[in-house]
């Protein structure tokens, strides 16, 4: 691949679900972007997004052998992007809780049938934030969205097994997030500059759900945009090697797709967007989510330019190609 290529690979970028606008074709074109996120709510239906996602594939321009990976938030409850005929109502994490080990494989495997049916090749879930049964109520990203399993995290840890295994008995990738998570804090990353949590350390008891995902081969883990002061008090994790690298490799022992959260999102704001980008690589980062699709130009040439000045990035740029790859790959959408 050429380094422009291979700078596409670490993008998703996001576009609406009803459709791509002419402008944001332009830029999965310019950009060589390796995935698309369907982002905002659709009831449209399945026939609809498979006419959105191929035209996302005829749109993009990917290496070849290489295709493009096409991506949604169907987490289930109020976090459920694609409905209508041919995607069944999924309950909020916090009902499917309640189900059985099996039962919910069995229905994530249902849902990702569906995903797969539509064209879409990655579900960004399950949700591994643990939150306290104290603070339900004022967590405003998790417990008052019903987002997550539980306050148990032994129970988490099997739901989100669960749900990753369906959804990769359906072919569906996965990405776990919000890592090391979003329980314990009060704001919302998407709409607040600076959310911060004071008590999660690095061999926490709530990280349980995001080993036992890696230990479900789940495909990505999604690094969250908060501060974690007990362990890396002068980077959001999404910019911190000591989250990315020593936490995610090597204590989860990870080797597949970190990726952000959105980095166009209000906790990300503080710096231009160019700066985003390259922070989150050079942390160690190997995938953007990128929701404004105007940022996804800017977000790539830093990343390039950077690579024409400095080896090391470089090479930094090609591991993460690398693992993207290797993960399109295990889901049929490579061959190397």
């Amino acid at each position: 691949m050429s380094l422009t290529e291979r700078v596409g690979q670490l993008l998703m970028v996001a576009i609406r679900s009803s459709g791509m606008s002419a402008s944001e074709k332009e830029i999965i074109d310019r950009t060589r972007a390796g995935s698309v996120l369907l982002l905002g709510n659709s009831t449209a239906g399945m026939q609809a997004i498979r006419g959105v996602a191929g035209r996302v594939r005829d749109a993009s321009r990917s290496p070849e052998d290489v295709r493009v990976m096409l991506a949604a938030d169907q987490e289930g409850g109020l976090v459920q992007r694609l409905k209508g005929p041919g995607f069944t109502t999924i309950p909020s994490a916090t009902n499917q809780a309640r189900q059985s080990d099996a039962q919910l494989r069995r229905n994530a495997y249902d849902w990702g049938r569906q995903l797969k049916s539509a064209g879409i090749t990655a579900n960004l879930a399950p949700v591994a934030d643990v939150v306290p049964f104290g603070m339900v109520w004022m967590n405003q990203p998790i417990g008052q969205l019903r987002r997550g399993y539980g306050s148990s995290p032994k129970r988490v840890a099997a739901k989100v097994t669960a749900f990753t295994d369906g959804m990769d008995q359906a072919g569906v990738a996965t990405a776990v997030k919000h890592f090391p998570g979003l329980g314990r804090v009060r704001g919302n990353t998407d709409f607040m500059s600076r959310v911060v949590d004071t008590r999660t350390t690095r061999k926490d008891p709530a990280l349980a759900g995001f080993s036992a995902a890696v230990d479900a081969r789940v495909d990505m883990v999604m690094v969250s945009s908060a501060i974690y002061t007990k362990i890396d008090d002068e980077h959001r994790a999404a910019f911190s090697t000591k989250i990315m690298s020593d936490m995610v490799r090597d204590d989860l022992g990870f080797s597949g797709v970190v990726i952000s959260d959105d980095l166009a999102a209000a906790a990300m704001r503080v710096l231009p967007a160019e700066e985003r980008a390259r922070r989150f690589v050079r942390a160690g980062g190997d995938l953007l989510i990128i929701g404004d699709a105007r940022l996804a130009t800017k977000m790539a040439d830093a990343i390039k330019d950077e690579a024409e000045d400095d080896p090391s990035f470089a090479n930094r740029i090609t591991e993460s190609a690398v693992r993207v790859v290797a993960m399109k790959e295990r889901r049929g959408l490579a061959h190397c």
